[in-house]
């Protein structure tokens, strides 16, 4: 009964933010959508890539995000690509509009200028220099991941359509930790997994581990999901806090099975927290969890994966005068127990991670990056300073994770993805 109270404790936690319906009302945080590195699809009906698509577009943010500089490539007949548009698209805080510039590569140069009617739908209409309508340009998102765009002559006669689907970088092995988008991946996870691989994430990272499933799924079922995503599936949060620590037999059995299952799907390694951690006096008591976090990782390694320890904000309390991560750090086997440092929960137990980094090298193989809402708002944490200290900490896995939302949380974890690779991986 206690396991199950945890659970459902945990899950709150990390879940209950997702039970708000969020919107982007914004005409700026709607034109973010259209951020990013994108190709077209085979045709407007079908969200299918080929090989070589017939067009790619850059499109960066710029200036506090008011503005993207964009960038169309079309291929030719040898499959290179030469640049057929350039603009810039940005949002004028005066006239709460959409303002383009740009030109064409024969040299002729537009403008244009509109808005979005709704969070899905966008309209420009083009002028040439001379001040003569053009062309207008309907954009139509099928979600953050996935647009349609049709031009149109000023008679409303449809000059095109294409369908562009986001193809963000992978070179950056960026990750998240599921929980970020919890209630859709309930909904839908394969969809939900598609969007996240176009976003440019290379990971996942799980925390739903039950009876051999993960959402349902069997281990190798989502390995192929994940995999078909273009991700990998490399992480997986796992609990199980027996009460008699050296019930060795039941510890066997509980991890042996979940090493078993997490091998089949392919996972790199398994991470685990604590939230008892209040409810210890006593060093001695620390020491048992120590000793079990040893048998596990040992467990773990003898089966070719690593064991990580995630810590929350509880950690920094005090047990005889001694802080609780400082202790698990000291009497831990290096070589088995690693430790996964969730850099917002440091943050609120109101100590730098990068004292951490330097004083324990090595150790903390993946990295939480998380923040108040979305990644790199709140001002509180010193995000830059941090990631000069990947190599001292010999960090492996950078996950972004999302607690708390302004926005729709695929939307969020787009911008975390976005902050992390062009703002913190420089």
């Amino acid at each position: 009964m206690k396991k199950v109270i945890f659970l459902v404790i945990f899950l709150m936690t990390f879940i209950g933010f997702a039970q708000e319906n969020y919107s982007i009302t914004s005409q700026k945080e709607r034109l973010r959508q259209y951020s990013g590195q994108w190709v077209s699809a085979m045709n407007p009906s079908t969200d299918s890539v080929a090989k070589f698509p017939e067009i790619k577009m850059s499109s960066l943010s710029n200036f506090n995000n008011h503005s993207l500089t964009v960038k169309v490539l079309q291929k030719d007949s040898a499959n290179q690509y030469n640049s057929i548009l350039q603009e810039i698209i940005g949002y004028d805080s005066v006239t709460d509009t959409i303002f383009a510039a740009g030109h064409n590569a024969q040299g002729a140069f537009f403008t244009g200028k509109g808005s979005f009617a709704s969070e899905k739908k966008w309209t420009m209409q083009d002028k040439d220099l001379n001040g003569n309508k053009t062309m207008k340009v309907d954009f139509n998102f099928q979600n953050y991941t996935d647009v349609i765009l049709e031009g149109f002559d000023t008679n409303e006669k449809s000059l095109w359509k294409t369908r562009y689907i986001k193809n963000n970088p992978k070179d950056k092995n960026i990750g998240i930790q599921l929980v970020s988008v919890h209630k859709e991946m309930l909904k839908n996870p394969e969809q939900t997994l598609i969007q996240l691989g176009r976003m440019g994430y290379s990971y996942v990272e799980t925390f739903v581990y039950k009876n051999g499933s993960f959402y349902g799924q069997s281990p190798t079922q989502f390995k192929t999901m994940v995999e078909k995503a273009g991700m990998k599936f490399l992480g997986s949060m796992t609990f199980f806090d027996p009460e008699d620590k050296n019930d060795d037999a039941a510890i066997y059995a509980w991890w042996n099975k979940t090493i078993q299952d997490h091998k089949k799907a392919g996972v790199a390694y398994l991470s685990t927290s604590n939230s008892k951690l209040k409810g210890i006096k006593t060093i001695k008591e620390l020491q048992e969890y120590c000793n079990y976090y040893d048998k596990v990782g040992k467990l773990c390694k003898e089966n070719g994966l690593k064991f990580v320890y995630h810590n929350h904000a509880d950690e920094f309390l005090k047990v005889e005068g001694v802080t609780i991560y400082d202790y698990f750090l000291q009497n831990t086997n290096p070589e088995y127990v690693y430790f996964q440092s969730d850099v917002y929960w440091m943050q609120v137990g109101g100590v730098n991670p990068v004292h951490y980094f330097k004083t324990y090298p090595k150790r903390f193989i993946s990295w939480h990056v998380k923040d108040y809402k979305e990644l790199g708002e709140s001002g509180k944490i010193d995000f830059k300073d941090i990631f000069n200290y990947q190599e001292i900490a010999g960090v492996q896995y950078i996950l972004s994770e999302v607690e708390e939302y302004s926005f729709p949380p695929l939307y969020s974890v787009g911008l975390a993805w976005e902050y992390i690779y062009y703002e913190l991986l420089k």
